[in-house]
């Protein structure tokens, strides 16, 4: 039975940001690439890859770079990549 002071006005799921999840994914996104570049490895298709299909195996177990994006959730990860990328184009958010 779900108690009245945790229920939302409605059942939609809402979901909350702070900047820690964002550091979070920027810092497994870096030790990603780091891994992969020096295991000789694309990490622009490894980690196309593994968002697409979700498929850990994409990513090296090198710097225990797997375990750590499967910490972090796909969505996240692609939205710090999406974000960085536009700021870098100059729209800063």
């Amino acid at each position: 039975m779900i108690n009245d002071e945790t229920r939302t006005v409605s059942d939609e799921t809402r979901m909350f940001k702070f900047g820690l999840e964002e550091n979070r994914a920027e810092k497994v996104i870096k030790n990603a690439y780091k891994a992969m570049t020096e295991k000789g490895y694309n990490p622009v298709h490894q980690l196309v890859g593994y968002l697409l299909s979700g498929d850990p195996a994409y990513v090296t177990s090198y710097l225990d770079a797997r375990s750590k994006i499967r910490q972090v959730e796909r969505d996240e990860l692609l939205e710090e990549l999406v974000r960085t990328y536009l700021e870098r184009l100059g729209g800063k958010m």
